[in-house]
Formats: C-alpha cells, structure tokens, sequence
C-alpha cells in the first residue's frame, strides 16, 4: 500500500495542531518530521520538544528524518520522544550497521537516507537491515526545492535491488514532490511519499490529499 507522510516543515506552526487534525479527518497514515542541526545542513529546525508535543496530540506514525550529524548520540532521545521511524543520513555516520542496530535496539523501525550526489549503489548490503530507504530527490536542508529527475534512475535501481533481493524494504522519497510527477515516481517504485508544500501549501489540504490518494489507488491494484 502506498502511504503519504506530509511534511510538518512545510506547515503553518501558529495552526499546526488543526493541521494535524485535518490529516487523521483523510486517514494519513504518517507524519513526515525533517529535524536539521545546523551542521550536517545548513539550516535549523524542529527537535526533541517539538516532536514529544505532536506525540502528546497524535497517534499517527511519526516518520522522523535526522538530518544531523552525530545521530548515534540521540536516538535514544528521539525514540523516547516519540519517533516510531528513524531515518538517519548514510552520509552522517562511519558505520551504518551500527546506527542501525541501536535504533533496532529501541524498539523503533529504522530507515536510511541518500542524498542526492552519492551513488544509491553504496546501499547495498546495508538495506537487508532497513525497513525503509529515503531517496532525496532534492538537497536536504531546505524546503520548496525543484524534483531531480535524475532520482527516478536512482529510484528504479533500489527496488530492481529489493525485488531481486526478496526484500519487504519500503522506499521512501523526499523533495520536490507534487501531484504534476507523482505518477513517474510511483511507476519507478516509491511506495511512502513526503510531501509538504504540495500538502500543506495547498489553498485546500483536504482536497489535495484525497488527489493524492486517487493517484495512489491507480498503483496499489497493479
């Protein structure tokens, strides 16, 4: 089944908790919370606190993407705030397997990030151990940015490798994503789609949502 996980960053903070509101109304399944330090990107955003007080408000599944150097160091932190999914940036860390295994160790689903200059083929080997690998279609660390279509190459490689591999790994894709390319990233083989200004930049969250969701049922019965 193909999940939507809009974006908090592209949300409006002073009316966030009706947002939120409004996607448990059309049954999303995620929430998408891109948290940057500063370092591994340049920007800065939401962190722990943020995401214990969407906890205390939802019980839809908080899809949390580290955008930080040093992840090992908050894991912990961020499980007990109340990821269900971490996803850390392969680029951030020395030893994947590691990572993994500490975010396994709190009982929380693990995913992995590729930015877009690194070759998704230094995932291999490494996603037999993930249960969702995040393609950056866009640099990380700023919203609004225009879809690489070069992504629907990196895409196809990674589901050739699940499919051939026997795999249950999700595929997840973040930047640029509107309902103009949706049907090409979905023919490539993503199956959990980040969307934030296309979501919460719509004149109608609603409305938009339920277009996503008609596009999605096209793929989900092939």
């Amino acid at each position: 089944m193909i999940k939507l996980s809009p974006s908090i960053l592209a949300a409006d903070f002073t009316r966030l908790g009706e947002e939120i509101k409004i996607l448990e109304k059309e049954k999303i399944p995620y929430i998408h919370i891109d948290v940057m330090d500063g370092h591994f990107v340049h920007n800065i955003s939401m962190g722990i606190p943020v995401i214990e007080s969407i906890r205390k408000t939802t019980s839809l599944v908080l899809d949390v993407h580290l955008m930080i150097s040093n992840p090992e160091e908050y894991i912990e932190k961020f499980a007990k705030a109340g990821a269900d999914i971490i996803n850390f940036h392969f680029e951030a860390v020395d030893n994947s397997k590691r990572i993994i295994n500490q975010v396994r160790a709190t009982g929380k689903k693990c995913g992995i990030t590729i930015n877009p200059e690194t070759p998704v083929e230094k995932l291999f080997g490494i996603i037999e151990y993930v249960d969702m690998v995040l393609i950056m279609s866009v640099y990380p660390g700023l919203g609004g940015q225009e879809f690489m279509v070069s992504s629907l190459d990196r895409i196809r490689k990674v589901y050739d490798y699940i499919k051939k591999n026997n795999l249950n790994t999700d595929i997840e894709i973040d930047g640029g994503v509107g309902l103009e390319n949706i049907r090409d990233i979905l023919e490539a083989g993503v199956n959990v789609v980040v969307a934030g200004s296309a979501i919460f930049g719509a004149k109608d969250i609603s409305a938009d949502i339920k277009k996503f969701n008609e596009i999605f049922k096209e793929f989900d019965y092939k």
